[in-house]
């Protein structure tokens, strides 16, 4: 482990900006951490070690230059691998997808990261297509969860979290449709940011299901977190379903804290569906904030069950054409649930999109009460590799499948969320979730910078660190 294994974002940039450290240095760190820990954690699909050189020289060339250097410079990120990256063949954790021609450009995010100075080292392990809470991948191997390498890391977006948790990169892109970030953000016990839907350029992301698709990213602070997702906010006019908004800068809010933002935990359906571990990280996370009220959001088991059909019949649909062609170079179990889909009735999807209006308008309601929500974000911490089945609230449940009970209702409506590491007592990580109305991402990022002020949300390295 490097000394820098576990330096902040915004810590590495600014000693960059002040000559303390040089660029190549920290890249070739991050290079070196990669080879040393990722087999053990098999988080990397690839790694852009010419690339990322070539970025640290001519970052430390423009600081000897006297140059302004950009808020990000020198800072190593990776990417989960349906994101282009100029070069390479973007395999959404495929077989399929692996004699595809190379990017010929860089996804927006990517683009816009690296303008901001951050240096991209690589591509991420996922589930097959995003369609997975566990990042089990038969192609490649599944990621591990660096706080105990016989448990998931959570996905879709596993190879996501366990890179940041284990210290190779400060930060890192995910994807959100039903709860790709906050499921792995938990399991590993990391920070993660789904933003509002819209808010982020989707321009050179493998699609999954268009009407739930979310693109954010993942740290192991709340700062570097909220500086990450501010470099990547803006319109994109070539990404129709990106927002036309103004940039709603975000870091200089953080000091505020919750100061005259109405927090109240969810509960019904979010504590029903909750184990002992998520309930005492809530527990702890409403204490510190001194939370006395509990609200229900209508209709969010409902919510749920519509998620699925419109993962379902969109999902399906994208990928019945490559079906009929490579129906064996599919994994099995994306395969089956995308062929299930592509058989739903299109009366249940039109049924799903019309619950899903009337779910929204209840929520927006809420919010009419409340500015933010505290929720868990898995109902419960990291299962064993392979474990089909696991014990909850004395009910024996799908392990993976039931990984984003709490997080599909938030899902499919949209809502910001920050997803915030809690440590109990219990020897692994849970997460809980931060959720804010929409646009309002920055009232989440307040209120989890002041969680992590007060010591319920932290980072911890994992144990071979």
């Amino acid at each position: 482990m490097t000394e820098t294994g576990f330096a902040s974002a915004l810590d590495t940039a600014h000693a960059i900006a002040s000559g303390a450290s040089l660029a190549v240095d920290v890249v070739e760190q991050a290079l070196d951490g990669i080879a040393q820990r990722d087999p053990r954690i098999n988080a990397f699909t690839a790694v852009t070690a010419g690339r990322a050189l070539d970025q640290a020289r001519t970052i430390d060339a423009q600081r000897r230059a006297g140059l302004p250097l950009p808020p990000l410079a020198g800072v190593p990120f990776a990417v989960k691998n349906l994101f282009d990256i100029e070069g390479l063949p973007t395999l959404a954790g495929s077989r399929v997808q692996r004699e595809a021609a190379p990017a010929t450009a860089d996804a927006a995010l990517v683009e816009w990261l690296t303008r901001a100075g951050a240096v991209l080292v690589g591509a991420l392990n996922m589930d097959e297509f995003a369609f997975g809470f566990s990042t089990e991948n038969s192609h490649v191997g599944p990621t591990r969860n660096p706080h105990d390498t016989e448990r998931m890391a959570g996905g879709s977006s596993g190879g996501s979290a366990a890179a940041v948790a284990a210290g190779m990169v400060p930060l890192t892109l995910g994807s959100d449709t039903n709860g790709s970030i906050r499921v792995p953000a938990s399991l590993c016990g990391v920070y993660g940011l789904k933003p509002t839907y819209g808010r982020l350029s989707r321009r050179g992301t493998y699609p999954f299901v268009a009407s739930l698709d979310h693109v954010g990213p993942f740290a192991r602070t709340v700062e570097d977190l909220a500086a990450c997702y501010d470099a990547m906010q803006g319109p994109d006019p070539m990404d129709p379903a990106c927002a036309q908004r103004p940039v709603q800068v975000t870091a200089p809010t953080l000091a505020q804290g919750p100061a005259g933002l109405r927090v109240a935990r969810l509960g019904g359906y979010f504590d029903e569906n909750a184990g002992p571990q998520a309930l005492a990280a809530v527990d702890a996370c409403c204490a510190a904030l001194d939370v006395r009220r509990t609200v229900e959001l209508p209709m969010a088991g409902l919510g749920r069950a519509a998620a699925f059909l419109i993962t379902s019949s969109e999902g399906g649909a994208l990928h019945l054409a490559a079906l009929r062609e490579q129906y064996a170079q599919y994994e099995p179990m994306s395969r089956d649930r995308f062929i299930a889909g592509a058989l739903m009735p299109a009366a249940w999807g039109l049924a799903a999109q019309r619950l899903r209006a009337k779910y929204r308008a209840a929520a927006n309601a809420l919010f009419a009460d409340v500015d933010v929500l505290i929720a868990a974000a898995t109902p419960y911490a990291a299962p064993t590799i392979g474990a089909d089945w696991v014990e909850l609230n004395g009910q024996r449940v799908l392990s993976r499948a039931h990984l984003g009970v709490l997080t599909q209702p938030i899902s499919c409506i949209g809502l910001p969320v920050v997803a915030v590491p809690v440590h109990t007592d219990a020897p692994l990580p849970i997460g809980v979730q931060v959720i804010a109305a929409p646009w309002r991402e920055a009232d989440a990022l307040r209120v989890a910078a002041a969680l992590a002020r007060h010591g319920v949300a932290r980072v911890t390295e994992p144990p071979f660190a």
